[in-house]
């Protein structure tokens, strides 16, 4: 990551300025903790008038900013819950002035307002919009927002299928609303259905919710990677560390019968996911455990045998190596003397740099056209020991 002053520039907004920054922190002072489309949001919306509900709000932004309101923040991001925490705290405000829900459950409606920030998967949108008709009533109004660049015409269209007639503003520094009133008459369309596929080198079945990383099939990498998992009959003590639907967990389970495993995602939809698909593969909770969770941050230092990880190469629609700098700090720390961290991860990204950079080794276990799958042994006394 490169030095320099972790980003923290002030959102302005109703005659206040608000100290905001993303979670992790980063040093580019390109990437804020809003967007243009937050900014058009808080401009758009309508006066305060009875109950607020904030949607994939990634950094606590909008929350913070209308905190006045008492709003609900529903989001399927525990790194946005711990973001909207820490710049409450950094402005002054209550802890308890913005209730969070996760989106594996459902806010009590019914709502007045909502204002919505378009999430990268159109799945989860869809799933989410589903979700939200049954909290709104006849005069609800709704308010979604997004970079014109990453929000496609469907996004706009599920809105009008969903919920009612659906307007879309001019653009603004790039960015774009969609504004729906809530049609009561309107037919509302099935409920998403879960995909399924098998999981190579095992009996198992899969299944998938709307906002799992590789939802309609096993990604490339995850399929690289698994080839490369150790199988041993003697205890192991391992995390898959961005663990999405247990794929990588329920693998090692399959070839290290007596290791304990620890699958930790930010996602509480993907963490729902994991433990209904180790549920059906009969493994025990006490064995093969997964939580949501900012990484390994509640894990003790030096603890674990492996780490196991597919990192995301974005945030939001943000790219960079933010992330999966952060996973690789926190395998790092937890690793016992000897213990190995296995990555897969796109050729381009460089990861082998960086991972020699801070274990003070690592080397190339296979490589694919567009992947790479690295091990890196955490030695005491070595890598960043010495920096």
């Amino acid at each position: 990551m490169p030095r320099g002053t972790v980003a923290m520039e002030r959102l302005h907004y109703n005659g206040r300025d608000y100290r905001l920054e993303r979670r992790p922190p980063v040093r580019d002072q390109a990437l804020r903790a809003w967007d243009a489309a937050d900014e058009y949001l808080l401009a758009e919306l309508p006066a305060p008038a009875g109950r607020t509900l904030l949607v994939n709000d990634a950094f606590g932004a909008l929350a913070v900013a209308l905190c006045d309101r008492r709003p609900v923040l529903w989001s399927d991001s525990h790194l946005a819950r711990l973001a909207l925490r820490d710049n409450l705290a950094r402005n002054g405000l209550s802890p308890d002035a913005v209730a969070f829900v996760p989106a594996d459950e459902a806010p009590a409606g019914p709502f007045d307002v909502v204002a919505a920030k378009f999430p990268k998967s159109l799945a989860f949108w869809e799933d989410m919009l589903l979700r939200l008709r049954p909290l709104l009533h006849d005069g609800s109004q709704v308010l979604a927002g997004g970079m014109i660049k990453h929000t496609p015409a469907r996004a706009y269209r599920l809105m009008e299928t969903i919920l009612g007639e659906t307007r879309t503003s001019l653009g603004r520094k790039k960015a774009r609303l969609a504004v729906a009133r809530l049609d009561p008459d309107r037919a509302l369309p099935d409920r998403l259905a879960d995909t399924e596929y098998p999981l190579p080198g095992t009996d198992l079945t899969l299944r998938n919710g709307p906002n799992v990383f590789a939802r309609e099939h096993l990604d490339v990498g995850t399929r690289c990677l698994l080839a490369h998992l150790p199988a041993a009959a003697g205890e192991l003590r391992a995390a898959d560390l961005g663990c999405g639907n247990g794929a990588v967990s329920l693998a090692l389970a399959a070839r290290n019968p007596r290791a304990e495993i620890l699958g930790v995602d930010e996602s509480y939809q993907a963490v729902a996911c994991a433990r209904a698909n180790a549920e059906r593969a009969g493994l025990d909770p006490a064995r093969v455990a997964f939580a949501v969770g900012d990484g390994l941050e509640d894990t003790a230092a030096d603890s674990l045998d492996l780490v196991v990880v597919n990192p995301p190469f974005h945030q939001a629609q943000a790219l960079g190596d933010v992330v999966a700098w952060s996973m690789f700090m926190h395998a790092r720390r937890t690793l016992c003397d000897g213990g190995r961290l296995l990555v897969v991860g796109n050729r381009h990204l460089g990861y082998g740099a960086k991972l020699a950079r801070l274990f003070g080794n690592c080397r190339t276990l296979a490589t694919e056209p567009k992947f790479v799958v690295l091990e890196a042994v955490r030695r005491f006394g070595e890598g960043a020991d010495m920096l």
